[in-house]
Formats: C-alpha cells, sequence, structure tokens
C-alpha cells in the first residue's frame, strides 16, 4: 500500500469509528477489507445512516469508500449466512446469447431440483449463429438457474448453481 492509501485509510476508519459504524466492507481491485468494530450498547448505524454520512464526508473518506455499496455490502453478508455458498457453478465458456431450452416453446434442458450428470446438455449459448450446447461440468441437483431465456451472457458468467454432494 502506498502511503497515500494509508493515510485515507486512516481517515475512514476515524471516520466510521465517529459515526459508530459497526461493520465496513471495501473491495478496490486487488484490495479487500472489511473492517467490524465493537459497538457500544447504543446500537450502530445503518446503511441509510451511512449514505448520509458519506455524503458529508471529507472528500478522501468519500473516495476511499466509493467502491463500497449497499449491494457490495448486502453481497458480503449473504456469502457469510448463505447456506447455498458451497454449491458448484456452471459458468459460460463463451459469450453469446442464454437459451435454457432447444428451441422456443420447448422443454427446458433443466430446472431447479432436477438431478444432472457430468456431460449432460444444460443450455445452449448461441454465439455468431452457432447453437453451442453446454455441458454439466459436475454432477448434482440443479439449485438455480442464475440468467434469463434470450439473456445476452459474457465470458465466464455463472448460468447455473449445483449442489454437488
Amino acid at each position: 500500500m502506498k502511503s497515500q492509501d494509508i493515510e485515507e485509510l486512516r481517515q475512514l476508519i476515524e471516520f466510521l469509528k465517529q459515526h459508530q459504524v459497526a461493520e465496513f466492507d471495501i473491495d478496490r481491485g486487488d484490495l479487500k477489507l472489511r473492517l467490524k468494530f465493537n459497538s457500544p450498547e447504543g446500537g450502530s448505524a445503518s446503511l441509510n445512516d451511512l449514505a448520509r454520512l458519506l455524503r458529508t464526508a471529507p472528500p478522501a473518506v468519500t473516495q476511499a469508500a466509493a467502491a463500497n455499496t449497499p449491494a457490495g455490502t448486502a453481497d458480503a453478508a449473504e456469502s457469510e449466512d448463505n447456506p447455498d455458498a458451497g454449491l458448484h457453478l456452471v459458468k459460460s465458456p463463451i459469450v453469446g446469447t442464454f437459451y435454457g431450452s432447444p428451441s422456443p416453446g420447448a422443454a427446458a434442458f433443466v430446472s431447479p431440483g432436477d438431478r444432472v450428470e457430468k456431460g449432460q446438455v444444460i443450455c445452449i449459448v448461441e454465439a455468431m449463429k452457432l447453437m453451442n450446447e453446454i455441458e454439466a461440468d459436475a454432477s448434482g441437483e440443479i439449485v438455480r438457474c442464475l440468467v434469463a431465456n434470450g439473456q445476452a451472457i459474457e465470458f465466464g458468467q455463472p448460468l447455473f448453481a449445483i449442489r454437488t454432494a
């Protein structure tokens, strides 16, 4: 860390302590930081309070906190309390358009609750007018489909969550 980053971090910590924020997450590229303070009996600030406080914060504190959004904080909290955290994600090997069935109006390849075997076709990704069959890379139960039919998807984007155990 650069000395400027350390100074911004000190200002952020002081700001959070001053306003009795109990927890704070920040994800800035390869830097991931979670601050958790022991709070007095009075409780801690809510996300709305934090947003209001950040609007009035010094510029260095606001810049340091800019990478942290309420959604990012919710994601971090959800991953700790999420019973589905150990699920296997089937990711798209290509960029294209996701299709959950072989043709419009046909039954879906898989649905939540279905058991799949490694190598089984679970969807199609259309790329440059070619229909690419995507196979399950693990055996297990489909817990959820993470994309909508006809949605544009990116390389490496999670498509399905599979419970392998």
